[in-house]
């Protein structure tokens, strides 16, 4: 066939097989990358080289990754431990090794890969947009960077780099983990478009999801698109199902979006995906094809937060049932987020978030600053913000709405009425 440059390839079809040298661990290679001649490298034996020079590619990536001001933060995944009998032992956080990252890399390599083809021969197809942050959440962040007392700042159109520096500027600092989470908090959410916005948060020109496994709708679609493309023929989307209360939810915020961005909307609202069929009969074919694709990255993104969601709500419960075993303890613990009703604080054992209700926190009235994002007694002056640490009694753990309650404890173990 003949590409968007005029050079003519020819391609052989053949049934997709993949073959493994070895299966592998992250736990061994990294092992074996950190001691080539340790027992874990001698016995993946004439694998070695190939792991070597691959975590050779992983290190120009990330040099490239640094060179494009991708934004890293520090977060915590937490992964749930069971017994035989499925019964929650521990809860510990994830550890990350350069068997990950590279991993990783290579992931976010072949995306950019996939998005960059279907881009060079102007097929409609679905991109992972992200945004950068709304004028609003400028604004928020530029507050709480000011009163932290940092000499750092965004511009009116941020870019990623600038949160990059913020981000490594404040690395070593005790509240470190404060900040990143602002950082996250004025990030905006990616979704699934076919119109082709870029990646803020990746600092890639253009993205989507292709890599294998094959594990979300939108990779198998992408995979569709590049082999209509590889046999020189379109390809057209099926039937999607019909728009529910999370396409009415995304489609909302998405009309924010495009009216933000100064875009008309081809589906948008509570409407979106309902007139679809009305507006085709108007429409030329082209419009109506890109009027698919949209609906379809409303359908994906929708069904994507809802997914999340389900997932959350599954761990939210078995931690709930984990704590509802050591109801009365003590723990130490930080201030995750701070709200007008209260604090909420993770454990530090337990990597498990609770609420301190503002009731629990002393006799006293508490005013939430939103720029500061902390609780201030009006009397004493005592300040709850992010990061600040704290000292909570397991109060009460209710398993059908996935909530835990946490009270203040006093120095000598005393809680606060």
């Amino acid at each position: 066939f003949r590409s968007a440059k005029g050079e003519v390839h020819a391609y052989q079809f053949y049934p997709a097989v993949m073959f493994s040298h070895a299966r592998l661990t992250y736990t061994q290679v990294a092992a074996a990358l950190s001691n080539t001649r340790g027992p874990e490298a001698a016995a993946l034996g004439e694998r070695v080289p190939d792991l070597l020079n691959l975590h050779d590619v992983f290190r120009a990536l990330l040099q490239a990754r640094q060179k494009r001001g991708v934004v890293d933060l520090d977060t915590v995944e937490t992964q749930i431990i069971t017994d035989d009998a499925g019964r929650i032992e521990k809860i510990l956080p994830r550890t990350r090794n350069d068997a990950h990252r590279l991993i990783e890399e290579a992931m976010l390599a072949a995306n950019v890969c996939a998005a960059q083809f279907i881009a060079e021969h102007k097929h409609l197809g679905l991109y992972r947009v992200h945004d950068g942050p709304t004028p609003e959440k400028v604004e928020l962040l530029r507050q709480y960077l000011r009163v932290l007392g940092l000499n750092l700042s965004v511009s009116d159109e941020p870019r990623p780099e600038e949160f990059q520096a913020i981000s490594a500027a404040t690395h070593e600092r005790p509240d470190h983990e404060q900040v990143h989470t602002m950082l996250l908090r004025s990030m905006s959410q990616a979704i699934y478009s076919p119109i082709n916005d870029g990646h803020f948060g990746l600092a890639y020109e253009a993205y989507t999801h292709f890599t294998s496994p094959i594990r979300r709708y939108p990779d198998l679609l992408v995979h569709r698109v590049i082999k209509a493309i590889l046999q020189a023929k379109p390809y057209h989307l099926p039937q999607l199902p019909e728009p529910g209360d999370a396409h009415e939810q995304m489609g909302k915020r998405l009309a924010a979006r495009n009216q933000r961005l100064g875009r008309v909307p081809h589906t948008a609202g509570n409407e979106a995906g309902k007139s679809l069929k009305a507006s085709k009969a108007r429409k030329s074919k082209g419009h109506a094809e890109l009027q698919d694709w949209e609906a379809a990255g409303l359908h994906c993104s929708a069904n994507e937060r809802r997914a999340d969601e389900a997932s959350r709500d599954v761990e939210a419960w078995l931690k709930c049932k984990y704590m509802r075993e050591h109801l009365g303890e003590e723990y130490g613990g930080v201030v995750s987020a701070a709200t007008s009703f209260g604090i909420f604080v993770t454990l530090d054992a337990m990597y498990v978030e609770g609420l301190v209700h503002i009731t629990e926190l002393g006799g006293e009235y508490f005013k939430f600053d939103e720029a500061r994002q902390e609780l201030r007694g009006e009397r004493t002056g005592i300040r709850y913000s992010i990061g600040t640490r704290v000292r909570v009694q397991v109060s009460r753990v209710d398993l059908d709405s996935r909530k835990i309650d946490f009270r203040m404890v006093k120095e000598g173990g005393e809680s606060q009425r």
